[in-house]
């Protein structure tokens, strides 16, 4: 089932594209990655979806509901430009925020208590924002987006700001609310983050979807057919066409498979020298991140 479906979605500030016929499928219970370079379309589209401004055309449904006010309080936002408000205390503000989502005054208090706690943050409760460092600001931040528990969380560059040691806390904060069946959509460019978090992926280049499906299958569909080789070879001797890598002994270099099959191909190999290492070369995200961007770029 999907938690929100988005059909021929478009939007245009002026003469300029911000969106083109965009269709997306959002299953409910995954972490969606959302990828694509800066003015591709993505935030305009996150803010669609949080009815900040209006499509000019195309429908949206959450949980085939048409797309309504009623929705907010089962979303969360975290924006990439983070909206605190300095002078206010952590404690006020993670209750204003929860009290504004429409929790109970003593859910509320519940909620901020267990979310402190969780973060580690709970002896600044009474420290002015414009007090915290950043990486502190940005725990408060997450914690006011997900204090709801919506079923959507959608997260745009949820990881800038923190250090290494943070950052990995904000990671598992990620996949134990997947756990727990929110659905995340992840905005980032930060595509280590996408390998390791994302079931599905959609990418938007120059205001239209270029690429869309299951992490596994996109990287499936775009393997190159291409091995990396590693060989004990004493005489030295291999073929020139091969761009090999020597460390005394041991070569290593890669092929394509071309018209072989992969046993053939170690049969071929075996001539040449004892064969330590034969595995195939997938591509990375972030590989074809530029791929794909650069293929769908007007030259």
């Amino acid at each position: 089932m999907e938690i929100l479906s988005i059909k021929n979605l478009n939007k245009a500030f002026g003469p300029n594209k911000a969106l083109t016929d965009i269709d997306l499928d959002i299953p409910q219970g995954v972490i969606y990655g959302l990828l694509g370079p800066n003015g591709a379309g993505k935030t305009t589209l996150i803010r669609i979806i949080n009815q900040i401004i209006e499509a000019d055309s195309g429908d949206i449904y959450f949980e085939n509901q048409i797309l309504n006010p009623n929705h907010i309080g089962q979303i969360g936002y975290l924006p990439e430009e983070r909206g605190l408000y300095k002078r206010m205390k952590v404690w006020d503000q993670l209750i204003y925020f929860a009290r504004l989502k429409g929790l109970s005054a003593s859910l509320a208090n519940e909620r901020v208590n267990f979310w402190l706690d969780k973060m580690d943050i709970k002896n600044w409760k009474d420290k002015r924002i414009d007090d915290l460092s950043k990486g502190m600001a940005q725990k408060v931040q997450f914690i006011s987006t997900i204090i709801h528990e919506p079923k959507l969380l959608i997260l745009d560059e949820p990881f800038s700001g923190f250090d290494p040691v943070n950052a990995d806390l904000i990671k598992n904060e990620i996949l134990e609310l997947k756990q727990k069946g929110i659905t995340l959509v992840l905005s980032t460019h930060r595509m280590e983050s996408v390998e390791l978090l994302c079931d599905h992926v959609a990418m938007i280049n120059r205001s239209k979807k270029i690429l869309d499906g299951k992490l596994s299958e996109i990287k499936q569909t775009f393997r190159p057919n291409e091995y990396e080789v590693i060989i004990r070879n004493e005489d030295r001797i291999l073929p020139e066409e091969w761009e090999v890598k020597w460390e005394d002994q041991i070569a290593t270099f890669n092929i394509k498979l071309r018209d072989k099959t992969e046993n053939e191909s170690l049969s071929y190999l075996m001539q040449f020298g004892e064969i330590l290492g034969f595995s195939e070369k997938i591509p990375s995200m972030e590989e074809l991140f530029i791929q794909q961007v650069n293929l769908n770029s007007d030259g």
